[in-house]
C-alpha cells in the first residue's frame, strides 16, 4: 500500500471517530439536515476505512510485490471488489485469465528510483509460467509510461530477452542503458517509478500460489 492511501485512511478514520464521539459524548439538538450530512460522512468514511483494512488482509506481498487473488471469481462480494480497487485500479479478471502484481519498492523495502540501478533475476526455469504470455511494465510515480530513447515501456517473453549461459534471465531496470545488455533493459525514469507484472492464462504454480516473483534488487 502507498503512504498516501495510509494517511488518507487514517485521516478519514479519525474524522469518523470524532463525529461518533461528538454524537455520544456531546449530544446536541438534532435536525434532519445535520443527521443526513453526518450519516453520509460517517458512512462513506467507514466504508473507505473498511475497504482499506480488508485490502491489507486479502493482499499477498512477497519480495515487495503485491497481488490479490479471486477478484473476478463469481460470488465474491462488493467488499472484496472495493478492497481490490485500493490496490489494482484497472482490469478485473478471473485468476485463470490473468494475474497481476505491482511494486514500488525493491526487495529490501526501499522506494524504487532511477537514481539507482536494479536487476531482476529469474533463475533457470523461473520465468512466470503461463499459457499465453507475461510482461513487466514500467510506469513513473503516477503510473504513466516513461519516455525513453528505445520507446520501450515493457519487457516480456516476446521482446527477445537474452538468457545467461545457465538459462537464467536478468532484467536490468535503470535510467541509463546497460552497455552490452540493451536487449534486457527496461528503461526507468530519473525519479520514482512503479513496476507491474502481468501474466496471462497463468500456469498451475501461479493459480495454486506456489510461484514466487523474484525481488527487484539494487545493484551495489
Amino acid at each position: 500500500m502507498n503512504r498516501k492511501s495510509t494517511y488518507l485512511a487514517t485521516l478519514v478514520g479519525a474524522v469518523c471517530i470524532y463525529f461518533l464521539v461528538r454524537l455520544i459524548a456531546f449530544p446536541q439538538p438534532r435536525i434532519v439536515r445535520n443527521d443526513v450530512i453526518q450519516g453520509v460522512l460517517i458512512g462513506f468514511g467507514l466504508a473507505f476505512v473498511t475497504a482499506q483494512i480488508y485490502a491489507r488482509v486479502k493482499a499477498t506481498k512477497v519480495n515487495g510485490w503485491i497481488t490479490m487473488f479471486g477478484l473476478g471469481e463469481p460470488g465474491n462480494g462488493m467488499l472484496l471488489r472495493a478492497a481490490h480497487a485500493q490496490l489494482f485500479p484497472g482490469p478485473v479478471n478471473t485468476p485463470e485469465e490473468a494475474m497481476y502484481w505491482w511494486t514500488n519498492t525493491d526487495g529490501a523495502g526501499h522506494a524504487l528510483s532511477g537514481v539507482h540501478d536494479y536487476v531482476m533475476h529469474f533463475p533457470t526455469g523461473g520465468l512466470p509460467p503461463n499459457h499465453a504470455f507475461w510482461s513487466i511494465t514500467m510506469g513513473d510515480a503516477s503510473n504513466h509510461f516513461v519516455a525513453n530513447p528505445l520507446n520501450r515501456y515493457s519487457v516480456s517473453d516476446r521482446t527477445g530477452l537474452a538468457q545467461n549461459p545457465d538459462g537464467s534471465v536478468d532484467i536490468y531496470i535503470q535510467n541509463a542503458a546497460p552497455v552490452g545488455r540493451e536487449s534486457n533493459w527496461l528503461p526507468a525514469p530519473s525519479g520514482k517509478f512503479i513496476l507491474w507484472l502481468r501474466v496471462y492464462i497463468p500456469g498451475e504454480a501461479i493459480l495454486h500460489g506456489e510461484y514466487t516473483v523474484p525481488p527487484v534488487a539494487e545493484v551495489r
